[in-house]
């Protein structure tokens, strides 16, 4: 049985942590590829979603500050990305998320986007936690690979202290050894014991971080078996990060979902989720 939690709204159609209703879609490529491609591939998604009768929010990063080398494409950089997903949002009517790695981003990106992301690799830091929790949006924390789900809690009371309860807790796997993530789904409901809605980062768990030295790797065909079990543990969203090609990808390409493959698996965690919160 899931557990009542808190309840994070947007609007009318998108509510976090309502048991009544399908869990929420938060997809788009991995980093913003300019305005044409990272349009394309958002509006393809909603039109899936609007098949399936699932809420969506369009993601992707301006900026991707922990790239493993200093070669890689970080993306379009603050003004120039905001622009971008300005122009998204207005296109396809849909809420926008994106990350910010520095305080002083917080404000500047507030006003375009409807949630702000705290990387896992930062959701310790305590001036961009409560920076972005001072804008009064709601703040989306992933789960550092280094942490135990309960320690989420002291994430949790930095974001409250501010007076901001509009928190989301996503679980993106655990480091294993070296260049490998595994995810513990005990996680889930150990993180909404906190009182708050979870997120299931189903495409950076299968991430294999640093492991082509360059780059990172992925194994994106357990996508599927680990956004199922996730939705048989009980989740109140979904996060993927989605391309029409994902070997031309200007990152996270080994870990990303298909974009043809995006439906199909759609529906299946939709017919368990509806199970689950049935019962």
């Amino acid at each position: 049985m899931i557990k009542e939690v808190q309840r994070v709204v947007l609007d009318d159609e998108i509510v976090f942590g309502d048991n009544q209703r399908p869990f929420v879609l938060i997809a788009g490529p991995c980093v913003l590829e300019g305005l044409e491609r990272s349009l394309m591939i958002g509006k393809k998604i909603k039109e899936i979603t609007e098949r399936t009768g699932i809420p969506y929010i369009f993601k992707a990063s301006f900026d991707k500050a922990n790239r493993s080398s200093i070669k890689s494409y970080r993306g379009p950089g603050l003004e120039d990305g905001l622009e971008i997903l300005k122009a998204i949002k207005k296109e396809l009517q849909v809420p926008v998320l994106t990350d910010i790695h520095q305080p002083e981003q917080a404000g500047p990106v507030a006003e375009v986007v409807d949630i702000i992301q705290i990387p896992a690799f930062l959701c310790r830091q305590t001036d961009l936690l409560i920076a972005a929790a001072e804008t009064g949006l709601v703040v989306n924390i992933k789960k550092g690979q280094f942490m135990a789900p309960w320690d989420m809690k002291k994430v949790v009371e930095k974001i409250v202290s501010t007076g901001n309860q509009k928190i989301l807790l996503t679980e993106r796997g655990i480091s294993f050894g070296y260049n490998n993530l595994v995810v513990d789904m005990t996680s889930l409901p150990v993180m909404r014991d906190t009182g708050y809605p979870v997120v299931f980062d189903a495409t950076h768990s299968v991430q294999r971080p640093g492991a082509k030295g360059e780059t990172s790797g992925g194994d994106r065909q357990f996508v599927p078996y680990l956004s199922r079990a996730a939705a048989a543990v009980g989740i109140d969203a979904l996060f993927m990060e989605v391309h029409d090609n994902p070997e031309e990808a200007l990152s996270d390409g080994s870990n990303m979902l298909y974009l043809d493959d995006l439906e199909g698996l759609l529906e299946e965690v939709l017919a368990i989720d509806n199970v689950v919160k049935r019962n």
